[in-house]
This record gives structure tokens, sequence and C-alpha cells, in this order.
């Protein structure tokens, strides 16, 4: 037996015995509407919530961004002029005037939405692209991110990130300018998902 195995089998023998990790509350306050608490905080960051358009968000993205030429959809709800194949490679999409995608999760908490390489072909067109729509079914929003780190989507994705607001940047004095980098407009479209089947609880689904 060398030095090694007689390391190995020691550390195997020291192992502790497993014990189950503490619960930790949700921190939840079950406020009355999840939605206006979504909303509030997302304008604290200098997004924008609005309600699903009664013209439809194909008409309304003409009207809200006239000049936009090169709309990348990542939706089916939506169509665009650009299509994903067309990335060359990652820094492709930088020439995009707006994104329409649609995020499987909202965090009321900090007016957050969460976005994977599911939702979009090419990740890097999300923080790429000069104005980003993001459409979010209010069924899917949870109070904090207690609940939200609960979505499948961090395990079973390799691309999982939340953004919370356009692209910002403070200096020492704590001021804030909007945009800094990256995109320049979050807008976060209330919009049910077609052919949803029945709602979720989220919050009941990840305990």
């Amino acid at each position: 037996m060398t030095a090694r195995d007689d390391i190995l089998n020691a550390v195997r023998g020291g192992a502790a015995a497993a014990i189950d990790l503490p619960k930790v509350s949700d921190f939840c306050s079950a406020p009355t509407d999840l939605v206006d608490v979504f909303a509030a905080a997302l304008a604290r960051l200098d997004g924008k919530a609005i309600s699903h358009p009664a013209s439809g968000v194909q008409h309304w993205l003409s009207t809200a961004f006239p000049n936009a030429p090169r709309v990348y959809s990542a939706v089916g709800e939506v169509s665009g002029t650009v299509e994903w194949a067309e990335f060359a490679d990652w820094a492709a999409p930088a020439d995009i005037d707006v994104m329409v995608m649609r995020t499987p999760l909202g965090v009321a908490e900090t007016g957050s939405i969460l976005l994977t390489e599911t939702e979009i072909e090419v990740p890097t067109a999300a923080v790429l692209t000069e104005h980003l729509v993001v459409l979010l079914d209010p069924a899917d929003i949870v109070e904090n991110l207690h609940v939200a780190y609960r979505n499948p989507a961090f395990q079973q994705t390799a691309y999982a990130v939340l953004l919370s607001g356009p692209s910002g940047s403070a200096d020492i004095g704590g001021v804030t300018v909007h945009p800094a980098q990256g995109v320049t407009t979050l807008t976060v479209v209330l919009s049910p998902r077609q052919n949803s089947g029945l709602p979720i609880n989220e919050q009941q689904r990840w305990q």
C-alpha cells in the first residue's frame, strides 16, 4: 500500500456522518399583490413594467421603438427581423436594436427577471442589445430570492442569471447613472403565457 492510499483511507475513515441541512425560512410576508411589488422594485432600478398591450405586443413594439430596424425575437408570439442563426459568434448581437424574450421567473423583492439559454439561443444577446423587452406571466412572479433560487433553471441550465433593470453604474458619491453599458432600457410586459395550461403556484412547486 502506498502513502497515497494511506492518506486517502485516512480521509475516508475520518469523514463525518451525514446530517440534514437546517431548514431556512423563506422570509415571505405574503404581500397582497406581487405584481405591484415587482413593478415598484423594477422602477427603482430604472426599468419599467407595463400591462399586456391591448393591441398586442407586436403592434406595441412598432410604436415603442419606431426607429429600431434590427429586432431579434426569441418568442413565437412576436416576429423579429433577425434570426439567431445569423449570429456568427457571441459578439454578433451587439448591433441588435431590440430583443424580445420570455422569462420563466420574476422576483418581486428585487424587480429581477431570470435569463437562461433555454429562453435565448444566444445568451449574450440579452446584454448586448440596445433595448430588452421581456414577457413575464404574472403567475411566474415569486416574492423573494429565497423562493426564486428553488427554480429548477438554476440546476438544469448552464447559464442562469437574474437581471435587475438596465445597466447602471454608481460612483463613490452614490449617484447612479443609467445606462452605463449594455442594455439601455428594460421593459417587462406582463403577458400571460399562451397555451400555458393550468396556473402554477411557484412558491409551492419548488418546496
